[in-house]
């Protein structure tokens, strides 16, 4: 009786055989109804079975368990003689596509699912409705839901900007249009010649809004040379950004000394990100084997380049490219990378772990379980390398350099120096402040570059009424030289806040699905 109630919600072709009720799983055998099926090559009906196999597919779920049926399926033997098929597996056409492992209705829902809510986040979802699926698959079937078709000839205002196959290795070009909020295209490259044939193919582009990429800039010119061009704000400050990154290498090792000097005065506080890492145990810590080989490296081309080797001849016995060969050699030292430390599931529990390590509890087990009855939802790796760090700062804190009232010291990044520079004075710290004011004090040449940056950034950012070619005529003669001789090649797209953060937001929205 309770298999006829069952009919309506399994799908259409199949017959329940039997039930198996599980605290996690339904499990229904079922059954095709017809006892014949159709050749898939010759399709003539055959009544002979070869064998029979079980096919499992997953299903709907019912009152909040996840269900899978297990097919009884048939193999059957091909009755045409001259079908080049002598056996084949029946189609479960109204349940199943052939090879599916979840049937059609389970799919068609999933993939909805996966273009509303993105992977990650599609994938928590389906678990707590009982459907599960990884963020992969849901990808996958979102990828395959073909885009309705486009007309490309009404965009009129188009952005332009790179996407990465490969962060740092490959990438590829997303165009969008920014009138309707949509991207239109992506090129699989990012060179001159792919954009300048989709602006040929795509006319009537009145605005394009880029990067400052001199591929996409000849590209413009190429394709549609009557467009307006447009330089967005954001990537102005970026490259500025860079260029005082570059300066504040060149004297990355008077700096540190600089840092550490400040650090340890008595008296000096050392909350300052730039002097003492976060927590023990969640700041970033250097590989000594690594860090000592590149040590090594930059203390051999020292001594080749003292010895008058040319920056060729060096890169050619260290394999070193001769860029990051000039950036070690101007800086005088190797510089030290310093990377931000990302967010973890465990950072809710920080203060816990903090204690009861204190109260000399310090078992990562039994630290994990004790977690996981307070809500902590990650594996209990993440503890123990919780742990493993903890104890690894505690053996080496003794050996760490000390501020003035004995808490470890590390040296402020060539990108932290760099932002200090760029940063307001009065949002400073003290140690910060005073670092940066020594600094400048002894290198005369990187307080003309922060000052003609700051001018610079005042104009991009229309604070200042000072005209584009005084700040520029200033900048030129400092280490924002390089960075000048690029903008003035580019003189001509005029800067516009918005585009390109117009442009990631439509991206954005693109990807994770939302109105």
């Amino acid at each position: 009786m309770l298999t006829k109630h069952l009919l309506s919600l399994i799908p259409a072709g199949l017959l329940v055989q039997q039930i198996l009720p599980s605290p996690e799983l339904l499990t229904i055998v079922v059954a095709p109804r017809e006892p014949w099926a159709a050749c898939p090559a010759c399709d003539k009906p055959s009544w002979r079975v070869h064998s029979r196999y079980d096919r499992i597919l997953n299903d709907l779920p019912w009152q909040g368990q996840p269900v899978r049926l297990r097919v009884q399926a048939r193999r059957f033997r091909c009755v045409e003689p001259e079908c080049p098929r002598l056996t084949f597996a029946e189609r479960l056409a109204n349940s199943a596509p052939p090879a599916a492992r979840r049937t059609g209705r389970l799919d068609d829902l999933q993939r909805h699912l996966g273009l509303a809510a993105g992977g990650e986040v599609g994938s928590r979802l389906a678990a707590r409705l009982a459907m599960p699926v990884s963020a992969d698959t849901l990808l996958r079937m979102a990828r395959r839901t073909g885009a309705a078709p486009q007309s490309r000839s009404l965009v009129r205002v188009l952005a332009v900007d790179e996407w990465a196959w490969r962060r740092g290795r490959r990438y590829g070009t997303v165009l969008a249009d920014l009138e309707r909020d949509r991207v239109v295209d992506l090129l699989p490259d990012r060179s001159a010649e792919s954009l300048a044939a989709w602006l040929k193919a795509n006319p009537g582009i009145a605005v394009v809004a880029r990067d400052r990429a001199g591929v996409y800039a000849d590209g413009v010119r190429q394709g549609a040379p009557d467009a307006v061009e447009v330089t967005d704000r954001w990537h102005l400050l970026r490259n500025l950004g860079d260029a005082v990154h570059a300066a504040a290498e060149r004297h990355h090792a008077g700096a540190r000394r600089i840092a550490r000097e400040v650090m340890q005065q008595p008296g000096v506080p050392s909350s300052s990100p730039a002097a003492v890492g976060a927590r023990p145990g969640a700041a970033w810590r250097p590989s000594a084997a690594a860090r000592a080989r590149r040590q090594g490296r930059f203390e051999e081309a020292a001594r080749l380049h003292a010895a008058g080797a040319s920056l060729s001849a060096i890169s050619r016995q260290l394999g070193a490219d001769r860029k990051t060969l000039r950036q070690w050699l101007r800086a005088g030292a190797m510089p030290f990378w310093r990377q931000p430390r990302r967010g973890s599931v465990l950072d809710p529990y920080c203060d816990h772990l903090e204690r009861r390590w204190t109260e000399g509890r310090h078992n990562a087990a039994r630290l994990w379980r004790e977690l996981a009855a307070l809500g902590f939802s990650g594996r209990d790796a993440i503890v123990r390398s919780w742990a493993t760090e903890r104890r690894r700062t505690e053996r080496n804190r003794t050996r760490a350099p000390r501020t003035a009232d004995g808490k470890p010291w590390r040296p402020p990044s060539g990108r932290r120096v760099a932002r200090l520079l760029m940063a307001v004075s009065r949002t400073l710290s003290r140690p910060d402040r005073t670092s940066v004011a020594k600094l400048l004090e002894e290198v005369p040449a990187l307080a003309a570059t922060a000052a003609a940056a700051k001018r610079l950034e005042g104009v991009l950012r229309k604070k200042n009424d000072e005209t584009q070619a005084d700040v520029l005529a200033v900048a030129e003669r400092t280490h924002l030289s390089n960075f000048v001789a690029e903008l003035r090649k580019d003189i001509t797209a005029c800067p516009a806040s918005g585009s390109m953060r117009h442009l990631r937001r439509v991206e954005k929205r693109r990807i994770s699905g939302s109105p």
